[in-house]
């Protein structure tokens, strides 16, 4: 059997006037997982609203529309192929590399094979027993809603198993709510 994986078409332009990257007409802002780290953090500690939902709802809504807009662009439509997309944009963002183990309208399962949030975290803060990828959850749950062709807001996503608290892989359930 031969399959033939879709590769992700990446058309990154940078605009010296205004300062602002665009990838694939999108504004981009680069970023590091040691900066990510700090505003999670942040996020954390914030008492006055809930950071890690708004991490979350961001991560959500700008995933689902930079891919829903991608699959329409170049006319992705199997379920197989906009998962591989998904997948292909995790690791051009730099939040390091994810695997759908499944997926559909009423549940996934996803794999972090590497997380540069963990990493960054581990590094800045050692180990601990919260998980941390808030933005992945999000990113998980926009990710999703596109794929299948739902709405955002349809999956609740969280984080059972965690790097940054000693697990070989962090392991992110999504249930649609």
């Amino acid at each position: 059997m031969i399959t033939k994986k879709t590769e992700l078409l990446i058309e990154r332009k940078f605009d010296p006037v205004r300062c602002r990257h665009t990838v694939n007409g999108e504004t981009y802002v680069l970023h590091c997982h040691h900066y990510a780290t700090l505003y999670t953090r942040l996020a954390e500690d914030c008492a006055m609203l809930d950071g890690k939902k708004l991490l979350r709802e961001v991560a959500e809504d700008t995933v689902y529309k930079v891919l829903t807009d991608y699959y329409a662009a170049h006319g992705v439509e199997s379920l197989a192929e906009r998962i591989s997309i998904g997948e292909q944009y995790y690791v051009f963002t730099g939040f390091g590399q994810m695997r759908v183990v499944c997926a559909g309208p009423d549940a996934a399962e996803v794999d972090l094979i590497h997380s540069h949030m963990d990493a960054g975290w581990i590094k800045k803060w050692g180990k601990r027993d919260k998980p941390v990828n808030y933005i992945t959850c999000g990113y998980v749950a926009g990710m999703l809603s596109a794929a299948l062709g739902l709405s955002p807001r349809r999956f609740t996503v969280t984080e059972t198993a965690s790097i940054v608290s000693g697990a070989e892989r962090s392991r992110l359930v999504a249930v649609a709510i």
